[in-house]
């Protein structure tokens, strides 16, 4: 099984890696010409303690032509929760087509979806299954919006037992 932990964790890191535009012949780091300042586009995370990660350029608005991947890993027998902020934009569509944020229940891009976002109104908490939720947010090439700030904490992975999962026990 270590074998397939460290695998997981390379062809993963290698995703990220390509997804972030560091494989492509003559690209440098993308700068605004607003802040001068590297745009940060996806990640994988494991703090401890939590985080906070957003959209490029937030809260100015995000650059068109993006699709950025974040991956949170909680330790074992844990679980996460995200909390999108109340400053939250963007570009609204019909079953949001275009810019959006899709959240998935596992480490993967094929792991199964809690939900697909955009528009005006944040999401509502989402609460992962197991130990990894998989974030992906894209932007097409019109009309960008403010973006996204995310927070994230863990929480103990309660076992079901016989289906008492919300039991309270005295």
């Amino acid at each position: 099984m270590i074998y397939g932990r460290s695998l997981f964790h390379i062809v993963a890191s290698l995703i990220i890696f390509h997804l972030s535009g560091a494989t492509k012949k003559g690209t440098e780091k993308q700068t605004t010409s607003e802040t001068q300042k590297s745009v940060q586009c996806g990640t994988w995370t494991k703090h401890a303690e939590g985080g906070i990660f957003t959209s490029p350029n937030y809260p100015s608005k995000y650059p068109p032509d993006r699709e950025c991947i974040y991956i949170i890993e909680a330790a074992p027998r844990q679980c996460i929760e995200l909390y999108f902020d109340e400053k939250y934009s963007i570009e609204p569509s019909w079953e949001c087509k275009f810019d959006h944020i899709e959240v998935r229940d596992g480490p993967f891009g094929f792991s199964p979806i809690i939900g697909r976002f955009c528009g005006q109104q944040n999401p509502p908490v989402i609460k992962s299954s197991g130990r990894f939720l998989w974030i992906k947010f894209f932007a097409d090439g019109e009309l960008e919006s403010m973006g996204f700030s995310a927070r994230y904490n863990f929480t103990p992975d309660l076992p079901t037992f016989l289906g008492l999962r919300d039991a309270e026990f005295q």
